[in-house]
C-alpha cells in the first residue's frame, strides 16, 4: 500500500475561496438548468483549446482555431494546426474518460500529441527538465519512477477526503511536478484538472478556465516555482482556486441565453446582414454608420467574439478582401 501524500497545507484563504466558488457554482447551476446547448458548449471548448495551446506558445488566433475546428483551410504552422486538431479530438473524448484511469490518461495523451512526438500515449523514457529560457527551473524525477508516481497520485486522489476543488488543484500541481511525458505535460495537466472537476460538477466541462490561466500566465508559472521551493503546493492551489472563482464570476456563458446576452447593436448587425456575405463597409452602410472605430467596438467585435458571425478569410483578419457572414450556429 502506498503512503503517497502530496505536501499541502490548508489555509484560511483556501477555505474562503472554496466557499466563494461554491456560491458561484450555485448561481451558475440555476442559470444552466435546462438551457445548456451545443453552441455555447462548443464555443467555450474552442476558447479552452485556444488558451491552453497559447500557453504552450501556439501562435494561432481564436478565429484561426475556430476555423480549423470547423474544417476550414487555414494558413499557419503545420505543427500548430496539428496541435489544434489533436486537442479538439482529445477534448471531444472528455466526457467518456475516467479521470482515475491511467490507461485513459495515456489514451488522451496519445490523441493530444499524435504526430507531434514519438512517445505519444506513453510515459517518457528519459529525464526531462522545465526551462525558463536557458535556465532550468525544475528537474523532473527519473523516467523509471514515473509510472509508480502516477499510479500513487491517482490512488491518493481516489482516497483523499479533501474537497474536490482543493484536491484537483493539488493533483494539477503534482502532475506537473512528476512531468510524466516527454512533451504535452502542461496541456494534459490542465485538461485533467478540467476532467476531475467535471466529474464533480458537470458545468466545469464547459468552463474556459484556461482563458484566465493564459491571462495570468506569469503568476501561473511563478506559483509552480514557489510551490517547488516551499515543498508545499498551497500557493499553487490558492492561485488555481482564485482563477476558478474569477472565471465563474465573469461568465454567464455556460447557459444558453444568447439572445438576452447579445447587445442591441449586435442584433441590428445580424438583422442587416441576414443570410448575405458582406464587407465591413457594406454592413456599415446598411446600419447608417460612418465611424469605423465605433462600428468595430460596438457591432463587429462583439459579434465576432460571440461567434455569431465569422470572417471569410480567418487567417488574414485585416485583408482588404475580408467579408463577414453569420456562423452556421446562427442561421448561416
Amino acid at each position: 500500500m502506498s503512503d503517497y501524500r502530496p505536501p499541502f497545507t490548508m489555509t484560511d484563504d483556501i477555505t474562503m475561496l472554496v466557499s466563494e466558488i461554491s456560491e458561484e457554482i450555485g448561481r451558475l447551476s440555476v442559470l444552466q438548468e435546462g438551457h445548456a446547448t451545443p453552441h455555447l458548449r462548443r464555443k467555450n471548448r474552442i476558447r479552452t483549446i485556444h488558451s491552453s495551446l497559447a500557453i504552450e506558445n501556439n501562435t494561432l488566433t481564436l478565429d484561426q482555431v475556430t476555423a480549423i475546428i470547423d474544417g476550414k483551410r487555414v494558413l499557419g504552422n503545420p505543427n500548430e494546426i496539428r496541435e489544434v486538431r489533436n486537442a479538439y479530438e482529445a477534448y471531444e473524448l472528455l466526457l467518456d474518460l475516467d479521470p482515475l484511469s491511467v490507461d485513459d490518461l495515456l489514451k488522451a495523451h496519445g490523441l493530444m500529441m499524435a504526430g507531434l512526438i514519438p512517445e505519444n500515449g506513453r510515459f517518457r523514457s528519459q529525464g526531462v527538465g522545465v526551462f525558463d529560457g536557458e535556465k532550468i527551473i525544475h528537474m523532473a524525477l527519473p523516467a523509471e519512477f514515473v509510472p509508480g508516481q502516477i499510479n500513487d497520485l491517482f490512488e491518493w486522489y481516489r482516497k483523499s477526503s479533501l474537497h474536490p476543488l482543493i484536491k484537483s488543484s493539488v493533483f494539477h500541481y503534482e502532475f506537473e511536478f512528476i512531468h510524466p511525458f516527454a512533451d504535452g505535460n502542461g496541456r494534459m495537466g490542465r485538461m485533467w484538472h478540467t476532467l476531475l472537476l467535471g466529474k464533480w460538477k458537470e458545468l466545469f466541462y464547459w468552463l474556459p478556465i484556461e482563458e484566465l490561466i493564459q491571462s495570468r500566465q506569469k503568476e501561473y508559472y511563478e506559483a509552480f516555482n514557489n510551490a517547488d521551493n516551499a515543498s508545499d503546493s498551497s500557493c499553487f492551489v490558492t492561485l488555481m482556486l482564485g482563477i476558478i472563482r474569477d472565471t465563474l464570476k465573469n461568465t454567464d456563458q455556460v447557459s444558453d441565453q444568447v439572445t438576452d446576452q447579445v447587445d442591441t447593436p449586435v442584433q441590428r448587425l445580424l438583422s442587416v446582414l441576414g443570410d448575405e456575405t458582406l464587407p465591413a463597409t457594406g454592413i456599415m452602410k446598411r446600419l447608417g454608420l460612418s465611424h469605423r472605430p465605433t462600428f468595430r467596438k460596438n457591432y463587429l467585435d462583439p459579434a465576432l467574439e460571440a461567434h455569431l458571425i465569422e470572417r471569410t478569410i480567418p487567417d488574414k483578419p485585416n485583408s482588404s478582401k475580408q467579408e463577414y457572414r453569420r456562423t452556421q450556429y446562427n442561421g448561416g
